[in-house]
């Protein structure tokens, strides 16, 4: 299994991204997918997961400003983030199965936000 996630970056407060995660190694289209983040110091949190029919779950913390998506034809899992704020800063992985515990988990990506 290999979870390749992209699209990170340092942003300034209000602004948005676009991650991606390329996966590879298991059946993708019969799977279910998470996004988390880890920020320096704290836990893991579950930031949105997706069934491999569509339908999106998000932890109540989370809902509004982040959104998941897949495009099962490039293997591949977003996660949008608007108006992003300075505690959004951390580091965000994308896993297999839409919520903890995760089999498999890629290495991540940072997103910084600051002025």
């Amino acid at each position: 299994v290999q979870l390749v996630e992209s699209g990170g970056g340092s942003v300034q407060p209000g602004g948005s991204l676009r991650l991606s995660c390329v996966a590879s190694g298991f059946p993708f289209g019969g799977s279910s997918m998470s996004w988390a983040r880890q920020a320096a110091g704290k836990e893991r949190e579950w930031v949105a997961g997706i069934y491999n029919g569509g339908k999106t779950i998000y932890p109540d913390s989370f809902k509004g400003r982040f959104t998941i998506s897949r495009d099962d034809s490039k293997k591949t899992v977003y996660l949008q983030l608007n108006d992003l704020k300075p505690e959004d800063t951390a580091v965000y992985f994308c896993a297999v199965e839409v919520a903890p515990p995760w089999p498999y988990v890629g290495q991540g990506t940072q997103v910084t936000v600051s002025s």
